[in-house]
């Protein structure tokens, strides 16, 4: 036997060693606590609070604070009344704030959740309280009751004895009844802040006497998401794992997480458009036991940082991220637009989403790090306009850094690829491809194959022409069936759509005119009055002409002569098929030939009797 006492005898973990007692000791609830202060200095004390938050935010210590200022006395009998200032512990202090009070009564609703446990609480309350104040019911985990039990449990809490209070705690108030929640004042606590987390924690460690930097408690406190408890459990379980003094390292390797600075690395290769470039820092993160999701993850998590800073710059200010991160997180915010925030932030949560369900997590991680290096070099819609008006032609794409393996050696000094910048892609490079649906009314800048010569159109029948020019069958029968013109002037067309039309058609003939025109093109749904289609008026010109040529005498007699025939199109005399180049007494042949839609020729009469 070693005469060495035993070290963990007497161990207190850190979460309630450093558990508060006063009003004065909790940290982060600020707004609770002066709504709390004068309510009691002012004597309007409910019967009844509920407490709601996530884990770890305090609502069970507030709880027993609360009971503690209740039933404050001293021994000397100088507080007659409930009171915030408990300068020392009173009479009933160390039994309330250890839970062995005969006064204040805890119960786990997760456990004692039946309308028994509730009807035992409604026939002991009308008992006064043995030597405190009050008597007072902590109900942790209120939500967990039934419904029974709430029923139960209403009457009395509507109308308690004097001598009894009531204070719930819950983490999912939306599963309270509103009946109850009725009762009750309600108090909100919120989630403690990283920057107040990290002098918390700073605090504790100077009274422990533990060296730790702050790059690890700055982890410490992003990992525990607000909660104080969780806090103090990870640093618990970091000095542990540190042995001496606790390094932001071995937080990391603790928590499994990636370091900080090459996560950035990863950003800056992606935005910058170096797909070779990200696709080895992932690699090499794989190697030393990064999962491909997480990796993915904390790009997205810095990717919404930097955002926060472009439209918050104090948040760079927050000692809860590293020095570095908020030094190059405020690079980025100033010199990265808004749009390729946005975009990436999309991709990446799809992307995550993708790399969870995958059976090979890697290759699809390095699949959507691909698609956001592509996605960087694509000039934004802003960037295109700007130059379009400059000098009418369309930007140079960005270089991608992709065109080899080479380029990935010697990216990561180079500058980042940010808005604004231009560059040659060299030639053959990929460029990327963006899948967005077109709205109704979109407009479509000129890409960078479209024609250097500007064409102007100011017709709706010069767009068709136009189609049949570019021999683009689909556009002109979309035109002409699916469209009804309100108006049309150069490089803009207002129309009205048939049902008939697909979702995409206004994108589509935008795209067109842009690439065959030269020029920038604006497609509109009106709700302007429109004429009719192309199709529609010809087709009315088409039955007036063969009723007309029904009522000719000589077409009649015809008809008359060969029963059963019928007309089966009418043509003008000048747009009559030509007879053939040979000899002239040639018949013309007995079928009719292809008629376009809209195209009429010579009479045609097609006799269905087989007798004639």
């Amino acid at each position: 036997m070693s005469d060495t006492p035993d070290q963990g005898s007497g161990y207190r973990v850190l979460a309630r060693k450093y558990r508060p007692g006063t009003f004065d000791d909790l940290i982060g609830q600020e707004a609770m606590v002066r709504t709390i202060s004068n309510a009691f200095e002012a004597g309007r004390i409910p019967q009844a609070w509920i407490l709601t938050g996530v884990r770890g935010v305090g609502k069970t210590t507030t709880a027993r604070i609360l009971a503690r200022a209740l039933n404050y006395e001293l021994p000397d009998g100088s507080v007659t009344g409930p009171t915030i200032a408990m300068p020392k512990l009173g009479v009933h202090c160390q039994a309330i704030m250890e839970s062995r009070h005969l006064d204040v009564i805890e119960m786990d609703a997760a456990s004692h959740n039946g309308v028994d446990d509730v009807r035992q609480i409604n026939d002991a309350i009308r008992y006064a309280p043995v030597n405190a104040r009050y008597k007072v019911y902590i109900l942790d985990e209120v939500h967990m009751l039934s419904p029974a039990a709430f029923n139960a449990l209403l009457k009395t809490l509507e109308e308690p004895p004097p001598h009894a209070k009531f204070i719930f705690a819950t983490t999912e108030i939306r599963k309270v009844p509103v009946t109850v929640l009725s009762r009750c004042q309600r108090f909100d606590l919120r989630r403690v802040d990283g920057d107040v987390l990290v002098k918390h924690l700073q605090s504790i460690a100077k009274t422990e006497r533990i060296k730790v930097e702050t790059d690890a408690l700055a982890l410490i406190a992003r990992a525990a998401e607000g909660s104080v408890r969780d806090s103090l459990s990870l640093f618990d379980q970091a000095i542990a794992h540190a042995a001496g003094t606790v390094r932001g390292e071995d937080v990391r390797q603790m928590l499994g997480l990636a370091d900080r600075t090459r996560t950035i690395d990863l950003f800056e290769a992606v935005m910058r458009g170096d797909a070779a470039g990200a696709m080895q820092e992932l690699r090499a993160q794989y190697d030393i036991g990064a999962d491909p999701a997480v990796a993915l993850s904390d790009l997205a998590e810095f990717t919404h940082f930097v955002t926060r800073v472009k439209v918050v710059p104090a948040v760079a200010d927050d000692v809860s991220f590293a020095e570095s991160e908020r030094v190059r997180g405020r690079a980025f915010a100033e010199k990265l637009s808004m749009r390729v925030l946005a975009r990436a932030w999309q991709m990446l949560l799809k992307g995550i989403t993708e790399v969870e369900e995958s059976g090979r997590p890697l290759a699809a991680a390095e699949m959507v790090l691909v698609r956001l290096a592509y996605a960087a070099d694509l000039p934004t819609p802003d960037e295109v306009i700007r130059s379009l008006d400059g000098n009418g032609s369309s930007p140079a794409p960005r270089a991608s850094g992709n065109s080899g393996g080479a380029t990935s050696a010697t990216s990561a000094s180079a500058a980042p690829r940010f808005e604004g910048t231009r560059s040659e892609t060299p030639r053959g490079a990929p460029r990327a491809a963006l899948a967005t649906a077109q709205p109704m009314g979109a407009t479509l800048a000129v890409p960078a194959e479209a024609q250097t010569q500007v064409l102007v159109v100011d017709s709706f029948d010069g767009l068709i022409a136009l189609a049949v020019q570019k021999r683009d069958l689909s556009v002109k029968a979309a035109l002409e069936r699916d469209v009804r013109l309100v108006r049309c002037e150069d490089g803009r067309l207002d129309v009205a759509l048939e049902p008939s039309a697909v979702k995409t058609l206004v994108g589509d003939l935008a795209n067109k005119f842009s690439q065959w025109t030269g020029r920038r093109w604006v497609v509109v749904v009106s709700r302007d009055t429109a004429q009719p289609t192309v199709k529609s008026v010809l087709e009315a010109r088409h039955a007036e002409l063969k009723t007309g040529v029904q009522a000719d005498p000589l077409v009649q007699a015809v008809m008359t002569r060969f029963p059963g025939a019928k007309i089966v199109d009418v043509r003008a005399p000048d747009q009559m098929p030509a007879l053939p180049s040979g000899d002239p007494e040639e018949e013309m042949p007995l079928e009719p030939p292809p008629a376009d839609e809209g195209s009429y020729g010579a009479d045609w009469i097609r006799d269905d009797n087989p007798e004639n």
